[in-house]
């Protein structure tokens, strides 16, 4: 099956879309790093309802919780987050409808050198051997400004067959946006800051990444993998996995898997704020 995901950061000659009978040797991966996950990653699922409505107690018991996870291994999910299914879905729809363009038309976002937007197939701008067999589409989400930063920048790249795609993802990176700053001011409760709005202000004018991970189908999947082993540099990741699942964590020295829910995103505090914490 092929696979989607969505994430949001508060902060090509080889296209994996063209299948060869054979996969590719700089698709291949050391055996080493191909490792299966062992059990499922205990990441405590949050339910935000009660944060989000004031309710103190029920803030307190998920700050316990987002502590916990943050000083084992940083991911948690989130459910009753106040993102609309409907945006979510949305969202899926209008990315299956980009990776579902010709090559060339995909080509044509390229990302350019030095950015950190566009279109890029398997990371060959960056490396040259163990290639992740994926796709993915970056672009930049700030509201500091009047001007719809994500519409324009696909009428500007894609033109108008896009312009709907940029009007939804212009609102899921908005929505995205105040779950992410909401998030800051529960993990300052959870680190027991005296001013619990001391990270929200500093994030409430920040720029996220919006990113859209495709994952096709590959013929010989136990050679490589849809994205290495790494660490997110930025300050919070949010994530939402379609049904396949696939995601895993190393955690107490093993892989372990984070398990998809519809109804949930999945939070990963990056490097940049465990260091500035």
């Amino acid at each position: 099956m092929d696979s989607s995901r969505l994430l949001t950061t508060l902060n090509q000659e080889a296209v994996v879309g063209v299948q060869p009978p054979h996969l590719p040797t700089n698709f291949i991966w050391p055996m080493e790093d191909l490792i299966d996950a062992h059990g499922e990653l205990d990441a405590p699922v949050l339910n935000l309802s009660g944060f989000l409505n004031g309710d103190n107690e029920a803030t307190w018991c998920v700050a316990k919780l987002v502590n916990r996870a943050c000083l084992s291994h940083g991911f948690f999910q989130v459910i009753n987050h106040g993102i609309d299914t409907g945006l979510i879905a949305q969202a899926y729809g209008e990315m299956d409808k980009f990776f579902r363009v010709p090559v060339q038309r995909k080509l044509s976002v390229s990302k350019k050198p030095g950015l950190l937007w566009g279109y890029s197939g398997a990371h060959v701008d960056r490396f040259s051997s163990k290639l992740p067999w994926k796709e993915t589409l970056s672009f930049p989400y700030y509201d500091h400004t009047l001007e719809p930063v994500v519409a324009n920048y696909f009428n500007s790249t894609l033109g108008e067959d896009f312009e709907q795609t940029g009007v939804a993802f212009q609102k899921y990176c908005k929505a995205m946006k105040e779950l992410g700053v909401k998030l800051t001011e529960l993990i300052a409760i959870s680190l027991g800051v005296e001013d619990r709005f001391h990270y929200k202000e500093l994030f409430e004018e920040g720029c996220s990444i919006m990113r859209c991970n495709y994952y096709p189908p590959c013929q010989q999947p136990s050679l490589t993998l849809g994205t290495g082993p790494h660490c997110d540099p930025t300050s919070i990741t949010i994530l939402h996995q379609d049904q396949v699942g696939g995601l895993q964590v190393f955690a107490d020295n093993r892989w372990q898997t984070v398990k998809p829910r519809s109804d949930a995103l999945v939070v990963n505090i990056g490097d940049t704020f465990t260091v500035g914490s």
